[in-house]
């Protein structure tokens, strides 16, 4: 089992400390969320809050997740960056290959991109894409994404976008791993067919074990369930080893752990989450 640290959209002057501390823990990677901009008016509700409710986004410090990545990356040696999760429609493919390239090679190689869909139209208005098709944008991109990060010159002919014979350099030694997250039935049939994992947004336990076995199921469809696929959850029991052993049993690769609730304000010093990141490095990291 890995583990991921949950803690953003907090001042941005912890970010270097607590990649620090959580190199130092034991923990394999560090997750980095995404969002441009909040609107002043909007009716669009949140899929990840029993409510809907999104004001709580309002005025928390968002970085842009690429350039935090290279950033701390500059500051630690084994740490792995995941983006948690880019909302990849509402950019451009060539731009956006571009950017993780860089991102790649500047982390050496320490880089995975978490992916999916914005559920709010205002990104896409903002951004002026259309919302509309943009399930097949996203395959789309991942196509040219993988394929200008590969190296040599590379084409593309779709529905929604056409790319000339180019190529890119430079480019990471290594494949970037394509992570999607969502819980609709359209996110999963996208990670077992596309994707080299899975990122769960967080649920009780019961939801988290029916969405496990409806992935791995769909990989079975797709003839894929013999290749390596990450699937990384967010779950109360990975607070301890017994725990993270029964999730490691269903699945889960990669266990996304925090220490204080994402949708509040956050009000927790700095001290106590570097306490609470060294704590869960021996208590439960060093045990498994």
């Amino acid at each position: 089992m890995r583990f991921s640290l949950a803690e953003t959209m907090c001042d941005p002057a912890q970010y270097v400390p607590l990649a620090r501390a959580a190199e130092a823990a034991g923990f394999h990677a560090y997750t980095l969320p995404d969002s441009v901009a909040y609107p002043e008016v909007s009716d669009s509700k949140y899929p990840y809050t029993p409510d809907g409710n999104r004001e709580f986004l309002e005025d928390k410090p968002f970085l842009d997740p690429l350039m935090l990545a290279c950033s701390l990356a500059m500051v630690t040696e084994r740490l792995r960056f995941h983006t948690f999760v880019v909302k990849l429609p509402i950019r451009h493919p060539v731009l956006y290959a571009k950017q993780v390239a860089t991102t790649a090679v500047l982390t050496g190689d320490r880089f995975s991109l978490g992916a999916g869909l914005s559920p709010w139209q205002e990104d896409y208005r903002l951004c002026a894409v259309p919302w509309q098709g943009r399930g097949q944008r996203m395959d789309e991109m991942i196509a040219i994404l993988r394929g200008l990060l590969a190296g040599g010159f590379f084409h593309h002919e779709g529905e929604h976008f056409r790319v000339e014979s180019v190529k890119m350099c430079p480019v990471p030694a290594r494949p970037v791993p394509i992570l999607i997250g969502g819980h609709s039935e359209a996110a999963l049939v996208r990670a077992a067919r596309l994707a080299d994992g899975w990122m769960h947004a967080g649920g009780d336990h019961d939801e988290l074990v029916r969405l496990l076995k409806r992935v791995q199921a769909l990989r079975a469809e797709h003839g894929r369930e013999s290749e390596p696929f990450e699937i990384h959850a967010i779950s109360l029991h990975a607070y301890t080893p017994d725990g993270v052993r029964r999730l490691e049993d269903l699945g889960v690769t990669d266990l996304i752990v925090g220490f204080r609730k994402a949708y509040e304000a956050d009000r927790v010093p700095l001290e106590r989450k570097l306490a609470a990141i060294a704590r869960y490095g021996e208590t439960v990291i060093s045990k498994m």
